[in-house]
């Protein structure tokens, strides 16, 4: 698996290539990813890089958390999560090391990687896009409702997996194969075309794509 870099998303906007054509994009910023520890086969039976993001108080780092960051030399960070890499990746790399936006190049291929926003309790006509029951003599109020959900007499209960109203959104969602319009190194800006999850100023992980 690539380094997953965690990246900031600043908003969308776009750009406009010297042909004319305007292009969708989102803006993400890389600021500060540092290498906090590194995994080994021999110690730890796989390979990966831990890598922190973002500032954290003291007075809200817990104690083990502290001694983690301390061992490290690191400030406490808000956001700590491992990249599986191959052992040739790891020797490239050192504990209190920053990588940066620039293991990005344009034109490539990436996974974005986010938590999408929350809607609340839905139903199923929003959260699962049904059809909503015709209006006409006898439906009454229930045109948005989902209809029936049993199975007859067998099994005689609701089967697992059923579509129902519920939570909507605030769950893991991955954007694959996502093309980079432009890299800003100077900034630690990453240009991506069209939307990806998550809320203004959400954290989302971004690695090189894993679908070739």
């Amino acid at each position: 698996m690539p380094i997953a870099l965690f990246c900031r998303k600043l908003g969308t906007t776009q750009i406009f290539t010297d042909d004319g054509e305007c292009i969708p994009v989102t803006i993400l910023e890389a600021g500060r990813n540092s290498v906090v520890q590194k995994k080994t086969l021999e110690k730890d039976g796989y390979t990966a890089l831990q890598l922190s993001f973002g500032e954290r108080r003291a007075s809200q780092t817990t104690r083990p958390l502290a001694g983690h960051f301390r061992k490290a030399n690191a400030a406490p960070a808000r956001r700590l999560a491992e990249s599986r890499v191959t052992p040739e990746e790891a020797l490239a790399h050192e504990v209190g090391e920053s990588i940066t936006v620039s293991i990005f190049d344009k034109g490539q291929r990436v996974d974005v990687i986010g938590i999408s926003k929350g809607r609340g309790t839905a139903g199923v006509v929003k959260r699962h896009n049904m059809a909503v029951m015709r209006r006409t003599h006898g439906t009454h109020e229930a045109t948005r409702h989902g209809g029936a959900i049993g199975a007859g007499s067998y099994p005689g209960r609701v089967l697992k997996g059923m579509k129902m109203p519920g939570r909507m959104g605030n769950s893991q969602v991955t954007s694959l194969n996502v093309e980079v319009v432009e890299v800003d190194a100077d900034r630690s800006l990453l240009f991506v075309r069209g939307s990806v999850p998550g809320h203004l100023n959400g954290i989302v992980r971004v690695r090189p794509t894993v679908h070739g």
